[in-house]
């Protein structure tokens, strides 16, 4: 018997890399793809759904009212488009053309990421125009009320690994700001894992993903106001068309949502040491394990590559890696450092990513 993996000639991959997009998110539970099934079986009134997950959304974060979505990105849009057109539908329909409505979405320096695509993009598919304030690395609570006039329409704070951590504005300081010019402050969260956290700073929209940290279908989420949820679902009538939810996925993410956070978290630190004991050993590696630049509790196993002693930068080891089917997390390849995620990883496969890698550095790769 063949699998679809087989037959369309892409295999499995062992992901050491995280609960990243670009291997499919996450694996899911046995609970999530039985709803899944369940709704692929039966037909529903589309629109009475989302609300209902609406509410299974604003459950889970603790908000009045919750909209689902495509993906973290596609919410960025949505709730860019919610707080420019609201629910006017002669604004919702013209977008992303905002016309006379203010449109300015001020977001730190170091918060304009590419996360796959670039956070500026999706402001600007949602009617927004995105305003840069302060440096690279540095941007204060001044910069961001300097640059409040009468086009702004919201101030977008990126809480992620990819942006920059040192030198930003914080996020109790955007709120403040917002709170005191009157502008909504929007959050994206995509991959945080306390759901209840970030609405409780005061945010006025905090947007998820619900294929990472929460375990469910390549998914989404925003929560907020009963108010502005009205006005985020009222954007499937414009831009958020192309990107609306299958019945399948709104079922999974509801499934995801009502197991999250039921099982005793998981300190993967002990088992990354010993994982950083065995792979030290190896030819031009050496070892740490580290802790989630983004805050969350998380601890990964670095690996720092000597070029000379290991035959290969740590750029083409992950390439070699990859190759293999074995994908590690390689943001900073380029400083010589790699690391190793232990949340996707199971313990098989992380056994065939130490005999592969002894492969390669102690065998057939040198």
């Amino acid at each position: 018997m063949h699998t679809l993996h087989q037959t369309l000639g892409v295999p499995p991959a062992i992901n050491a890399s995280g609960k990243m997009t670009a291997l499919g998110g996450s694996v899911l539970s046995d609970g999530v793809i039985a709803a899944m099934g369940d709704a692929a079986r039966q037909h529903v009134v589309m629109d009475d759904l989302i609300i209902a997950v609406g509410r299974e959304i604003a459950r889970a974060t603790g908000t009045e009212d919750g909209c689902p979505t495509t993906g973290a990105a596609s919410g960025v849009a949505i709730a860019v488009a919610a707080v420019i057109a609201g629910t006017d539908l002669t604004r919702i329909e013209a977008l992303p053309d905002p016309g006379d409505a203010p449109c300015e979405v001020i977001l730190p320096r170091g918060h304009s990421v590419h996360f796959g695509a670039p956070v500026r993009q999706l402001v600007a598919l949602g009617g927004g125009r995105p305003v840069e304030v302060g440096a690279a690395n540095k941007v204060t609570a001044a910069h961001l009320s300097g640059a409040i006039g009468p086009r702004t329409a919201a101030l977008l704070y990126v809480q992620s690994h990819h942006a920059v951590q040192k030198g930003m504005v914080t996020l109790a300081e955007t709120v403040e700001v917002g709170r005191r010019h009157g502008i909504p402050v929007i959050v994206d969260a995509a991959a945080e894992g306390d759901l209840r956290h970030w609405p409780a700073t005061g945010a006025d929209l905090v947007i998820y993903s619900g294929g990472k940290a929460v375990g469910g279908p390549t998914s989404g989420m925003i929560c907020g106001s009963a108010a502005l949820m009205t006005a985020c679902r009222a954007q499937y009538g414009g831009i958020a068309r192309p990107m609306k939810v299958g019945k399948e996925t709104l079922f999974g993410l509801v499934q995801a949502l009502r197991e999250y956070g039921t099982d005793a978290p998981v300190d993967h630190r002990e088992r990354m040491e010993k994982l950083a004991d065995r792979l030290a050993a190896l030819p031009g590696i050496t070892t740490r394990v580290v802790a989630d630049e983004a805050g969350r509790a998380i601890h990964r196993t670095e690996l720092t590559v000597d070029p000379e002693q290991a035959g290969r930068d740590a750029s083409r080891l992950a390439a070699e890696l990859a190759a293999h089917g074995i994908h590690l997390r390689d943001h900073h390849a380029l400083t010589g450092r790699l690391f190793i995620d232990p949340r996707p990883l199971r313990p098989d496969e992380e056994e065939r990513l130490v005999g592969q890698l002894t492969a390669l550095l102690e065998g057939e790769g040198r």
